[in-house]
């Protein structure tokens, strides 16, 4: 039994999946395509220029090639993997948007000399971590550029704008073998679901980070995630970095509506068990779909409108519907998960959806490996 997918997904129906493993992760590239073209859009007449699309929702080569192919150049990464995969597929600047500690500092370094034609940099927000970057970046032709990361609100990483945010400035210029290159910040905080909440939020910072760099108009501002990539896209000519914005999921589908994004990516799963006259247990646990958000809604079934999910464990997912009695143990279901970029990184490969047909391509997810 194969079940539609909601309007939310603008999934195209798949014409056989019986030979499909589960539980698999299935794509569809030019759905991917389609939001490519959309997240440049939103950027207006700057265009590519203005994205920096963030590669740790999807962590595949291929899809960093699709960006390029749309003429997009640069890139945020979580960690040095994702830079590193995007560089051996000829991204031209890439951003670490992770402080550099421990032996991270060294692997950095190593990358801005194993690819000299890309502008690598990172961020920072520590007088320890800067001292520790100049210390190996001395040798280097080109100094390392760095953005200062900028707390504005989320309180996870970044500096507060302020006295010590002066200093770590002063200090960035006072060390050979970096440069400053600009700022960061990301509000991941901001994900209210009403535009109106959102966007006080993104003015407010704007306000700010504006008085910063009037007098440095030569420094970068890199801003924003998918949440208020639009309000960024609208209201300053800065860099952005969405990056849920490529494959989508239910969460941000259900809670941004005004972001004109499709599903690109969903879950596949089987019924495996009937553990009761209203139970289903599907092949879809802990491994395959992220666990971070409550059980009630970590994923949903298009299917089940009804559906209640009782219990998940390593490799089952247990759920209660009015509807079980139409299944049998090997019938499909798709599944949508709440947070995509997580659930991506439980699976080693991607399956391809092709105009309503699953063909043998597989894009490995090949930054998952840290």
């Amino acid at each position: 039994m194969i079940n539609p997918l909601p309007s939310i997904a603008h999934w195209p129906p798949i014409s056989d999946l019986k030979g499909a493993p589960s539980p698999s992760l299935l794509i569809d590239p030019l759905l991917i395509e389609s939001n490519i073209r959309r997240m440049i859009s939103l950027v207006g007449a700057d265009g590519v220029d203005r994205l920096r699309p963030h590669l740790k929702t999807h962590k595949m080569a291929e899809v960093v090639r699709l960006q390029c192919e749309a003429g997009i150049t640069k890139f945020k990464a979580a960690t040095l993997a994702e830079l590193e995969m995007a560089a051996e597929v000829g991204a031209k600047d890439v951003l670490l948007a992770m402080q550099a500690v421990g032996p991270n500092i060294a692997r950095l370094v190593q990358a801005v000399e194993r690819y000299p034609e890309m502008t690598l940099s990172t961020i920072v927000d520590h007088p320890q971590a800067v001292s520790d970057l100049s210390r190996h970046c001395r040798h280097l032709v080109h100094p390392l550029r760095v953005f200062i990361d900028i707390d504005c609100g989320m309180h996870r990483t970044g500096i507060e704008i302020g006295p010590e945010f002066d200093a770590l400035a002063s200090l960035i210029e006072e060390q050979d073998g970096v440069t400053l290159a600009g700022y960061h910040l990301y509000d991941g905080h901001l994900h209210d679901p009403a535009e109106a909440v959102r966007r006080a939020g993104v003015l407010k910072t704007l306000a700010s980070v504006t008085k910063l760099t009037a007098d440095l108009p030569e420094l970068t501002v890199i801003v924003g995630g998918s949440p208020t990539f639009g309000l960024w896209a609208k209201n300053s000519s800065w860099e952005c970095s969405p990056g849920t914005t490529l494959l989508w999921d239910a969460g941000y589908a259900q809670s941004f509506p005004d972001l004109p994004f499709d599903i690109a990516a969903v879950l596949l799963t089987r019924v495996i068990s009937k553990p009761g006259d209203k139970r289903l247990c599907l092949d879809l646990g802990h491994k395959a779909v992220a666990a971070e958000n409550p059980l009630e809604c970590r994923v949903f079934f298009p299917a089940l409108p009804d559906v209640k999910i009782l219990g998940q464990s390593e490799e089952h997912l247990v759920v209660e519907t009015e509807d079980a009695g139409q299944f049998s143990p090997g019938d499909l279901l798709y599944a949508l998960p709440r947070h995509i970029c997580p659930t991506v990184a439980l699976h080693h490969s991607a399956h391809l959806v092709r105009e309503g047909v699953l063909t043998e391509e597989r894009w490995i997810v090949a930054a998952r490996k840290r």
